[in-house]
């Protein structure tokens, strides 16, 4: 699509009436699964809109990613959120402690809907809430805890991002503290970890220096900060593109913020849901994007300016 800009993007509608869509994953065969938090599954989202549960996911299945054996890797926040209706609209409401069942990593068998626990703490702290996973095609991937806010109890989760190992035998932090980190993702040559966070309105980056491993940076050190919005604009999840350009979903700006490599251009992408809350890039030359709008409960597509990334193990 030469000569095509951020500026051109119309969205189209793939599919709707679904409950609090998260974590788009583009399949080989030309489907969608995704995860939908408030119904509590994974769902396949088919090319004309047809839908099918993949498999029952208690809890709040939050973001997803494809595993090198297969299966489907599910942060799962426990139920950190109550469905909450409001003009139309369904949201993410306050914490009950009555219905979290505590946040874990989680593997999903796509032929047979069977879940199964892979991490629920590290180094003996439990897991809060899990929010969005990338994998980095070296056996392992990142994941971010975006923690709890419990308004009854006036208390705020400090987090971290993390890096496990697919077959369950490590799981360490990697950051610590965040604030409600949200989104994460790799560029393209799998040398940089971006990571958002959902109230600060800030993208960070730091250099992966090996498999697992992120290169030391100085407290306060401002290279770590890729970008932050102006105003009040919530952070939600990303994914990388081709070009290395960061595009984040963004909360009451309800669109996609696209991010230079740099940090030098940021351009906005609107969907008309205030509630958008994921991106990922599929089709051929992956140069469609398929964008989660949450609180209308759809999902949307559009042709991309760049070519997508392909994800690991996809």
């Amino acid at each position: 699509m030469p000569g095509m800009s951020v500026a051109d993007i119309e969205f189209t509608e793939v599919t709707s009436g679904l409950r609090f869509p998260e974590g788009p994953v583009p399949m080989p065969d030309g489907t969608i699964v995704l995860v939908e938090m408030f119904a509590e599954r994974l769902t396949r989202v088919h090319p004309d809109g047809r839908t099918e549960t993949v498999a029952e996911v208690p809890g709040g299945p939050n973001g997803a990613a494809m595993g090198p054996d297969g299966t489907m890797f599910v942060c799962n926040n426990g139920g950190a959120f109550t469905p909450v209706e409001m003009n139309g609209m369904l949201l993410p409401g306050p914490f009950d402690p009555d219905c979290y069942i505590g946040g874990r990593i989680q593997r999903v068998d796509l032929h047979t809907g069977e879940v199964t626990d892979l991490y629920t703490e590290c180094d003996g702290r439990p897991l809060r809430a899990p929010n969005d996973i990338v994998m980095d095609g070296h056996g392992g991937f990142w994941f971010t805890d975006h923690g709890i806010r419990d308004r009854a109890a006036r208390t705020s989760d400090l987090t971290g991002i993390y890096y496990a190992r697919a077959d369950g035998s490590e799981i360490r932090e990697a950051v610590f503290p965040t604030e409600g980190p949200n989104g994460i993702g790799l560029s393209p040559d799998g040398h940089t970890l971006y990571w958002a966070e959902t109230h600060t309105g800030r993208v960070f980056r730091r250099t992966v220096e090996s498999s697992g491993h992120l290169a030391s940076a100085p407290p306060l050190d401002p290279s770590t900060v890729l970008c932050g919005l102006p105003g009040l604009q919530y952070l939600d999840s990303l994914a990388v593109d081709g070009a290395g350009n960061v595009c984040v979903a963004t909360i009451l700006n309800g669109g996609i913020t696209v991010i230079s490599p740099d940090g030098s251009s940021v351009e906005h992408v609107a969907t008309g849901d205030p509630i958008t809350t994921n991106i990922c890039f599929g089709g051929e030359d992956l140069r469609t994007a398929y964008v989660t709008v949450s609180s209308s409960g759809r999902l949307l597509a559009a042709p991309w300016p760049y070519e997508g990334l392909r994800l690991a193990h996809l």
